[in-house]
Order: C-alpha cells, then sequence, then structure tokens
C-alpha cells in the first residue's frame, strides 16, 4: 500500500526560464512523411495514436514526401509562398507603426504564417472562420485588401468597423471571417453552432473554429466538443499551439493529457497533430478535415505545433518569461524559410527572385501603409464620425438614443 502523507499542490513548471538554455527534447517529431493518410471515411478509434505524432511533409533536405505530399502545384506553392511573406511585411510595418505612435496596439504572427495562409486555401468560398487575433493569414490569403487592415488598425474615418473594434479584430462576411471577439474561446462554440445551423438548413457550407493553446482551457473549448461530437456538427475544430498563451508555458492549459489532439479523443472525435511550420502538411490537413466534414462525417480537431517567435502583443516582453534565443532552437525552423528552400529544390525559385520578391511585396505594403495614412491613424487625420456610435445598432433607434444623437449634433 502507497505510504501516506501530507498532500502536496502540483503546479506544472517550464522546461527552461529566462537565462537559460533553450530546450525542446520533449517535442517529440515524427520522420517527414512517416505518418499515414487515413481514409476520409475512417473510424476515430483506429487513428487514436494520430493525436500524439506529427505529420510532417517536409523533410529536412526541402523534399515533399509521404502520402501527405502531392496535393498542391507549382504555382499554388509560389502563391502560398507569397502570402505567408506578404503577412510578414505586412506584421513588421504594423508593428513599427504602433511603436511610432499611429496606432494603439497590434500582435504580430511571426513564425506561425503557415497556419492560417495554408488553411484558408484547403475552404471553399463561403465557408467560416471563427478565428482568433492571431489569423489575419486567413484574409491575406483571400485577397482581403491590405488598405482596410491598416484603416481599421489605425482607427481612422476609413475604418470599416467604425471604431468599434480593437485594431487587430477584422471581421468580413465577404472572405468567411467571423467578427473575433476579445472574450477568449467564445468564437469555438459559436463555429460549432454555425456549423450545426448550415446541416440544419442542408446549405454545403462548412465551418472552422480556432483557439490558442492557452485558451482551450476555457470551458467554451470543451462545450463546443461536447456539441460538435454530439450532433457531427460539419466543423474543423483548430488548436493552433505555439508553445506560449500570454506568458505561460503550453503544459498550464494542456494538463496532463499529453497533447492538446489528444483532447477530442475523450469525445470520439478523429484528432490529428500537423508540423505548423510546414506549409504542405497544413493544407493536407486541412483538406483531410473539410473533406469529411463536407461529407456528414463530422468534426475533425487538428493541433498545429508552431512556435509565437514573437511577443504576446505589442504589450508583451517575452525576455520576461521565456530564454530570448528559445525561438532559434525551435526543431521545426522557419515557415517560409522551410517552403522557400522547397521551392528552391523543385527548380522554379531561387534566392535571387526571392530576395526581390521580398522587395517587391514590402513596397506593395507600404504603398498600402500610405494609402491608408491617408485617411488618419490614431493621433492624427481622420477619425470615424460620432453619429458611428448611433447607426448600425438598432433596427429602429430608441427615443433616448435619437435624443442623445440630437443633443450630439450628430
Amino acid at each position: 500500500m502507497a505510504e501516506t502523507g501530507m498532500l502536496r499542490f502540483h503546479v506544472p513548471e517550464p522546461e527552461v526560464r529566462p537565462g537559460g538554455t533553450p530546450d525542446f527534447s520533449d517535442v517529440t517529431i515524427a520522420k517527414a512523411g512517416s505518418v499515414p493518410r487515413p481514409e476520409i471515411e475512417v473510424d476515430p478509434r483506429d487513428i487514436r495514436d494520430m493525436a500524439f505524432s506529427i505529420i510532417r511533409v517536409l523533410n529536412r533536405a526541402g523534399e515533399a514526401v509521404g502520402p501527405w505530399a502531392g496535393l498542391l502545384s507549382d504555382d499554388e506553392l509560389l502563391e502560398g509562398l507569397r502570402h505567408m511573406m506578404t503577412l510578414r511585411s505586412f506584421d513588421a510595418r504594423m508593428q513599427m507603426a504602433q511603436r511610432q505612435g499611429k496606432t494603439s496596439f497590434y500582435m504580430q504572427h511571426l513564425g506561425e504564417e503557415a497556419v492560417s495562409c495554408a488553411f484558408r486555401k484547403a475552404l471553399a468560398s463561403g465557408d467560416m472562420n471563427f478565428p482568433t487575433y492571431r489569423q489575419a493569414g486567413l484574409l491575406i490569403a483571400d485577397g482581403y485588401p491590405m488598405v482596410t487592415m491598416m484603416n481599421q488598425i489605425y482607427s481612422n474615418e476609413a475604418d470599416p468597423l467604425k471604431g468599434r473594434q480593437l485594431p487587430i479584430m477584422y471581421s468580413s462576411k465577404e472572405h468567411g471571417f467571423f467578427s473575433i471577439s476579445g472574450n477568449l474561446a467564445t468564437q469555438y462554440i459559436q463555429a460549432v453552432g454555425w456549423a450545426m445551423a448550415s446541416a440544419i438548413s442542408n446549405d454545403s457550407k462548412i465551418a472552422a473554429a480556432w483557439i490558442g493553446d492557452g485558451s482551450t482551457a476555457e470551458s467554451d473549448f470543451h462545450s463546443a466538443l461536447v456539441f460538435a461530437s454530439t450532433y457531427k456538427a460539419p466543423v474543423v475544430l483548430n488548436v493552433v499551439n505555439n508553445q506560449w498563451a500570454i506568458s505561460t508555458f503550453q503544459g498550464i492549459a494542456r494538463g496532463g493529457s499529453g497533447t492538446f489532439a489528444a483532447r477530442g479523443l475523450g469525445f470520439g472525435i478523429p484528432s490529428l497533430r500537423v508540423d505548423g511550420n510546414d506549409y504542405l502538411a497544413v493544407h493536407a490537413v486541412a483538406k483531410w478535415a473539410a473533406e469529411r466534414a463536407r461529407k456528414n462525417l463530422g468534426p475533425t480537431l487538428v493541433e498545429y505545433v508552431t512556435y509565437r517567435v514573437g511577443a504576446h502583443s505589442s504589450s508583451d516582453d517575452p525576455s520576461a518569461y521565456r530564454p530570448k534565443a528559445e525561438s532559434d532552437a525551435w526543431p521545426l525552423g522557419d515557415p517560409i524559410v522551410r517552403l522557400k528552400n522547397h521551392l528552391i529544390q523543385r527548380g522554379v525559385w531561387s534566392d535571387e527572385r526571392h530576395t526581390q520578391a521580398e522587395a517587391e511585396i514590402l513596397e506593395t505594403v507600404i504603398a498600402a501603409q500610405r494609402e491608408a495614412e491617408r485617411h488618419g491613424t490614431l493621433h492624427a487625420g481622420g477619425k470615424p464620425s460620432a453619429r458611428d456610435m448611433f447607426e448600425g445598432v438598432y433596427a429602429e433607434m430608441p427615443p433616448h438614443l435619437r435624443r442623445q444623437r440630437q443633443q450630439a449634433g450628430v
């Protein structure tokens, strides 16, 4: 019999603290091409082990190998590379704008570009994403105008949301991008509800739910899995595991489940883990999960194993809770560099063309920034009108608001 004694409270600890040597020895990485690609109709019980592996397509030599490879043409891959490069350039300019006082707040996607950019190309027109604040690549990859995004970031007179949202909380029904909520995890259960409504109305559109590793500790995450599994909602349940929440390592939210994908097993949901820095792998897994949803086979939970290179936001200092060189030690590399090397290996790209593309994209981003700044920035130029507070809220404006608007003279 085990010896009894004083109870001890357990608090998970990260492998390393600031000033220490980065350690990712606990990240078990499967060999590229080694994880099988099951049939779409597979019984979730037959692929339980996939919740503990990592699907990879690109090997260390930049080659695409294995059963998940071969879904994208060279032109599609070149387009994907440009989307990721555009998002990274956009991020750099907007982060700089925040430091210059042109906007109040910004959040970068540095190191995570492949997750949203590749996923978007696996969806169909009319499908709806319920994103977090780090999936702007869904918009970039779908052709949403950068000027419009910047107008919202600057909260200027051309802000499409009229100053009613934080700078990076975009919304576009046309581009399948549901309004971002600042309340963590609420979008997860909303995505499942939207997918259920699509099925009830005999539509053909599916939903995609997005959440970060830290927010999986919220109750809405678990509620979403209950409803998705019970009603076989046509939804892809995405978990972006970038290793860190705001200032907390992933072990706090993950608990004893081993992986975030494993959370889906108890609900009978097929659960996969994918190399989030491998554009080809992300796209292939997204296509598999989307096809499963369209065939009325229910939800799929996908964990993207990636790394948040930058700060959580422009208000965060990651050096306070993790080693400065940790991102350099991340074993899955940089998504842009990896796709670039693959295209060079295929003979359709080169270092020279990549450098030229970087310059061209930066020029395009700067041109968009100049156009947006003509409409104003946070502390200069045109602002949304005060009348916007009253319009678009009620179908019929209540008397007390009519009086307030008259008093304000707008």
